[in-house]
């Protein structure tokens, strides 16, 4: 079959191991001095070693490959431990993939062992109830040049975290899209200027946000729904930060929508690679 999973290139793979830890799965192991791949029927191709590699070797590619086998990963997980377990029914929920974690729970189960507390429950502001979350229009002459900057903001519309925003919100109709991991801003100076500025702006960390899987729907519905102009992606240059591209990926084939998306990345130092 062809599906997602992870690549690792040999060139630039230093052998720290880090990935093999961040691999709660067992689908990596060190050998020769080097990250491999031991069975391709234990990477759920969901990337969660990624954020581990500190040279960016790992990437995801669709390729055919052997199938996810939830059962044979489970027997590697059961005998790491309750936190182990724990840690992967969370990484399945966030991604929404309720099969394996109703197969996983049914294992338990079976071998009587106590399923924990994974899910995690949504605060009062993901779920709108929090004045922080209310749409808004930000005026035009909003200016955030009294302490700091003699610069102007250029947003004009909140709220701007992805948990937070409603795909229905007008603001998203015919809109340019600017699609940002949330530490850019602190890495590139002039960012309402140059990405800001004409668009409508969603944040998220593809790294440590909870629930991408609702990230997904949410932009779906905007793709399938606002009559996007365009789409820009900016994201830092570390490897974590690729999990953007990967999710705005599958917004777009769950909406069944083409669109053109411009990428920019920004290095630590705050340049436009």
């Amino acid at each position: 079959m062809k599906r997602q999973i992870i690549k690792i290139d040999e060139d630039k793979c230093n052998g720290c191991g880090e990935c093999v830890t961040g691999c709660h799965e067992g689908a990596l192991q060190m050998i020769d001095g080097k990250a491999r791949m031991v069975s391709e029927i234990f990477c759920d191709g969901l990337g969660a070693c990624i954020g581990n590699c500190p040279v960016g070797a790992i990437t995801i590619e669709e390729r055919k490959a052997e199938p996810y086998d939830e059962a044979k990963v489970m027997e590697n997980i059961i005998k790491a431990g309750q936190n182990t377990i724990k840690a992967h029914l969370k990484h399945l929920n966030d991604h929404g993939l309720d099969k394996h974690v109703n197969q996983a729970i049914q294992i338990l189960t079976a071998k009587g062992i106590d399923i924990p507390d994974f899910r995690t429950q949504p605060s009062s502001c993901a779920t709108g109830m929090c004045p922080g979350s209310a749409a808004q229009t930000v005026p035009d002459n909003h200016d955030i040049g009294n302490v700091l900057s003699s610069g102007k903001s250029q947003l004009r519309h909140w709220p701007v975290q992805l948990h937070l925003v409603n795909p229905a919100d007008s603001s998203f109709d015919n809109a340019d899209l600017l699609i940002c991991a949330d530490c850019v801003p602190y890495a590139f100076a002039n960012f309402h200027e140059k990405f800001v500025k004409g668009k409508r702006l969603v944040i998220l960390c593809p790294k440590l946000d909870q629930g991408t899987d609702r990230y997904i729907d949410k932009l779906a519905m905007i793709f399938q729904n606002k009559n996007v102009k365009s789409v820009t992606i900016v994201r830092m240059q570390v490897p974590c930060c690729g999990g953007i591209e990967i999710i705005v990926q599958k917004a777009l084939e769950k909406a069944g929508a083409s669109k053109m998306v411009k990428l920019n990345v920004i290095s630590i130092s705050g340049e436009i690679m």
